[in-house]
């Protein structure tokens, strides 16, 4: 008996010092990465092969690995831009934010670099595929606007400006039809002059709106509903005008008669009670 105890307290000892042996191996030191060992030349070179290869993730470790060890190289400012690529081309809403962040450090580090109009656009292509639908916030979508306005300001006559006006005619739509589901939504809930407010602003800020036979429709509703019959006219006018074909303009008249009768209605009501 006494012997199989002294055994027993033997192979605990015995693990005890395996299990110390274990963790102190454990927290030595571990296998160096070797991409370490690589020069930033030869880690740029393989970091490109896989990005031709669609192989972004691991493109990016030894894109990083060139700009960390060489950063105001040649081979460095290369790098960086191809690190904000390989973000942007893996896609994915956390990419984009990425990307937009790698593409501002390269216009911060190198701001006379020949890539830079390239660089701007990507920067506000980066933006532009975070929007959201036109119900959604629209913050990127603006920010995206500026940015494609810093690319017209700055690199207006180069290759990638052109792209930058037709990206931007995307998204002034989605900003227009932005405003106009606020006024529609306060039209219907005959908040009539908040809905002309927004619906006038709207007109005015995006002349080039595809929709705006239908914005002027429910101005001009709004307008009159506002009591405001002059502003209305003014809108019926320039819808029969400028829209003669829409079906807004073929339906507005007994809408917006309708509409003016309504509020006769109601003055003669309230003078009627202020009579009293």
């Amino acid at each position: 008996m006494l012997g199989r105890t002294w055994r027993r307290r033997g192979w605990l000892q015995l693990s005890a010092v395996f299990l110390v042996v274990a963790l102190v191996a454990g927290c030595g030191p571990g296998k160096e990465d070797p991409i370490l060992q690589l020069s930033a030349e030869e880690s740029l070179e393989i970091g490109k092969e896989l990005m031709e290869k669609k192989k972004y993730a691991a493109a990016r470790n030894y894109l990083s690995h060139t700009f960390e060890v060489a950063p105001n190289s040649a081979n460095g400012r290369d790098a960086l831009l191809l690190v904000a690529d390989a973000h942007y081309l893996d896609g994915g809403s956390e990419n984009f934010i990425r990307a937009e962040a790698k593409y501002r450090d390269f216009l911060n580090r190198f701001p006379t670099s020949d890539r830079a109009s390239y660089v701007q656009l990507q920067l506000a292509n980066s933006l532009s595929k975070r929007m959201l639908k036109p119900d959604r916030d629209q913050t990127s979508t603006r920010k995206a606007l500026e940015a494609y306005d810093e690319l017209l300001l700055i690199y207006p006559g180069t290759q990638y400006a052109e792209e930058g006006r037709l990206e931007m005619a995307a998204l002034r739509e989605t900003l227009a039809d932005h405003e106009m589901i606020i006024g529609r939504y306060n039209f219907r809930r005959r908040l009539y002059p908040a809905a002309s407010a927004r619906l006038a602003g709207l007109l005015e800020e995006y002349p080039d709106y595809s929709k705006t036979d239908r914005a002027l429709y429910y101005l001009i509703l709004a307008y009159f509903y506002s009591n405001k019959p002059e502003e209305g006219r003014a809108a019926l006018e320039r819808l029969q005008t400028e829209y003669t074909d829409s079906r807004y303009s073929k339906e507005i008249t007994k809408r917006s008669e309708k509409a003016q009768k309504k509020v006769e209605r109601l003055k003669k009501k309230i003078e009627k009670r202020a009579a009293k």
